[in-house]
């Protein structure tokens, strides 16, 4: 038996995207080609493209496809700041994905920009106040504002309507790669400039994402080459990979009421079996498949190894890097200490997830908790 609890890392092509990709990988023709084999597929990559765009409530000029959701973050933060050289300030919230947070870093290390994370409360909620405070002291510095709609590791979802408020006439992004299908989201509704999204949480294919961004503006490319994609994301578009995207979009099997349901059923039964384990995030909106467990008096990493050994797959809200073992920077960011902030993991629910899968990753945590508690004591 083996059960996957991590739909937030990637979820399972849905067969209607394999069969769509399948299909486009038959096919020839560069779709940049002006020839009938080049038309044909560049009628199937506008078609897709149209067919994400009103998903999201955007015109379909403004879905750029790119390789990834973190091509997108990158374009997105680097593109923005490029395109504003009379601004420094780049915010953030303190709970971005590294898709954001680097490419930050990366710009305040080689372009001398200055960075500042917003705070957020005890339950992952960005610190409105703050932002506003900044935005009304040094709005005139700020060349973007990137809040995600909702986070990676909790599934908190975050104000961003107020969010856009605040801003005003500064761009804001948002990384919505978690968020997209899951829960009611709007481009147009929500006012912002730039949003990222990425095909392989939605049951599309890995290596395809879009950034969304306003018809009209121009920011400087990463890549040059081709000029494709509003030459903001020059290369060769990746057709099948887009055809199967917008059929996962259109064929979108999320059902949010029965995964909410599912993650009530699995929350439910961790009081039971695991008193002591706290989840975080509660007391905000969460999205319906994520739950961000503290188990006190574990190794998150540990823990990992033991649900593996039973055959449960999840993850844990920590980066590994090299071997070294970190804590995870949004449960600091929410108060924890660096033992609490280690001793997490993350179950995440998708369309696929059963019943009986919650059922049996509940009946084998209290041994794997029971083994972690007893190796972290020695």
């Amino acid at each position: 038996m083996s059960i996957y609890l991590d739909h937030a890392a990637t979820t399972p092509m849905i067969e209607p995207a394999i069969d769509a990709m399948q299909r486009s990988l038959r096919k020839i023709g560069n779709p940049s080609s002006l020839h009938t084999d080049g038309r044909s597929t560049r009628k199937d990559v506008e078609e897709a493209r149209e067919v994400i765009a009103a998903a999201l409530g955007c015109q379909p000029s403004e879905v750029i496809f790119t390789g990834s959701g973190t091509e997108a973050n990158n374009a997105a933060i680097k593109g923005l700041f490029w395109a504003a050289p009379d601004k420094n300030l780049i915010i953030v919230s303190a709970i971005e994905h590294h898709a954001v947070l680097d490419p930050a870093h990366w710009l305040v290390e080689h372009e001398g920009a200055e960075l500042i994370q917003v705070p957020v409360t005890s339950d992952g909620v960005i610190d409105c106040d703050f932002l506003a405070h900044l935005v009304t002291t040094r709005g005139s510095e700020i060349a973007l504002i990137s809040v995600m709609a909702a986070n990676n590791e909790t599934g908190v979802i975050q104000p961003i309507h107020r969010v856009v408020e605040i801003a005003g006439d500064i761009p804001v992004h948002s990384d919505a790669v978690q968020s997209f299908m899951k829960v009611p989201l709007s481009y147009s509704q929500l006012g912002l400039f730039a949003m990222t999204i990425s095909a392989h949480k939605i049951g599309g294919p890995l290596g395809i994402g879009a950034l969304i961004l306003r018809r009209a503006f121009e920011m400087p490319a990463l890549l040059h080459g081709g000029g494709q994609e509003r030459e903001i994301r020059s290369g060769t578009l990746n057709a099948p990979s887009i055809v199967a995207f917008a059929t996962a979009v259109t064929e979108n099997i999320y059902n949010a009421v029965t995964v909410s349901s599912l993650r009530e059923k699995f929350e439910s039964g961790i009081a039971d079996v695991a008193p002591d384990a706290q989840i975080n995030g509660t007391g905000a909106g969460r999205l319906p498949g994520i739950s961000n467990i503290t188990f006190p008096g574990t190794q998150a990493d540990f823990l990992l190894l033991l649900m593996d050994g039973k055959e449960v797959s999840c993850s844990t809200g920590a980066a590994c890097t090299a071997g070294v073992h970190r804590p995870s920077h949004v449960l600091m960011a929410m108060g924890h200490d660096e033992i609490g902030a280690t001793s997490s993991l993350r179950f995440s629910l998708g369309a696929t997830t059963t019943v009986g899968d919650i059922e049996y990753a509940l009946s084998v945590i209290p041994e794997v908790v029971a083994m972690a508690k007893a190796a972290n004591s020695l």
